[in-house]
């Protein structure tokens, strides 16, 4: 299995600029800030063949500012 870290590129968060991870999570990735929490929808992968497009696409996602937030009252 690829080091998936070191294939893509994620930046500080789109709304905060805090630290960002990649997390995956069953056959899917997808991206979070560290600090205030926002973080894109789960981008599924169906082999292993598309786990790498899967986490760029994830990435692509949140580096472009295309993240969910949940704050209190919503």
């Amino acid at each position: 299995m690829q080091n998936i870290d070191d294939l893509v590129e994620l930046h500080e968060c789109p709304l905060c600029e805090g630290g960002s991870i990649l997390e995956e999570e069953g056959n899917g990735f997808y991206a979070q800030c560290m600090d205030c929490g926002c973080y894109t929808v789960h981008v599924d992968y169906k082999n292993e063949e598309d786990r790498l497009q899967a986490a760029q696409k994830a990435a692509a996602l949140f580096n472009t500012g295309k993240v969910l937030k949940s704050n209190p009252g919503e």
